[in-house]
């Protein structure tokens, strides 16, 4: 077989190289942050976040006062150390009047939390509601099966605690549901108008002590700034 000398190999441009590397590579950066974009928005869809809210963040969150910078601070370490949180099922009150920013410090965390875990908001009526609605002969789903999911979403929500009729029934259906995230170490976040002694009365005796077992409790306790600054 003959031999062939002076044979080249042409190995490429290796700043041609060099730049398509770059080029996939912001290829790829990019498909990865649509992706992640996708699985956000499908979260959000699905949080039950209002779309007005959805802006809610620490970083806008008007902490001007010291008493607002300690209910920021706590909201921010409980997103920051959610796992932990997450493993000892924490149950964290914001307790204070309309407008004085503490839909919007749970929600911001719930935002947090969704970057790799669930996390489902919603006032107390709507989630009596959602129980209620499956009692009806033509429901498509059964109370177990939304019972399942109000309890083991990663963060449950439940706004405006207290503005219900706080009947029996009512009591009832609430305490099942803190009484299942209690049980299996799943972290809530409660927001109301009533202090320790207004929820104890509606919530009832029971659901009260969960909350007091391990609970944060955070007092908003100054006038409501709604109107000229963004809070809820």
């Amino acid at each position: 077989m003959p031999i062939l000398k002076n044979k080249v190999l042409w190995a490429g441009c290796p700043t041609c190289a060099v730049e398509h590397r770059e080029a996939e590579e912001k290829r790829r950066v990019a498909e990865e942050e649509e992706r992640n974009q996708r699985r956000m928005e499908q979260r959000l869809s699905t949080s039950g976040i209002p779309v007005r809210f959805r802006d809610r963040t620490f970083a806008n969150y008007i902490a001007d006062t010291e008493p607002k910078q300690k209910a920021l601070q706590v909201a921010m370490d409980f997103a920051a150390n959610f796992d932990q949180h997450y493993r000892d099922g924490t149950m964290v009150v914001f307790s204070g009047k309309p407008g004085t920013g503490k839909s919007h410090l749970a929600i911001a965390a719930a935002m947090v939390v969704m970057n790799g875990g669930t996390a489902l908001y919603l006032n107390a009526l709507d989630l009596v509601r959602m129980v209620r609605d499956t009692w009806r002969r033509d429901s498509e789903m059964t109370e177990s099966a939304v019972l399942q999911e109000l309890s083991t979403v990663s963060l449950l929500v439940i706004d405006e605690i207290g503005v219900q009729y706080g009947t029996e029934g009512e009591q009832v259906i609430l305490f099942d549901v803190l009484n299942r995230r209690y049980r299996d170490l799943m972290p809530t976040i409660l927001l109301t108008n009533l202090g320790a002694k207004g929820m104890k009365e509606f919530l009832g005796e029971r659901s009260f002590d969960r909350l007091r077992e391990g609970g944060i409790w955070v007092a908003f306790d100054w006038e409501s700034h709604r109107g000229s600054r963004k809070a809820a």
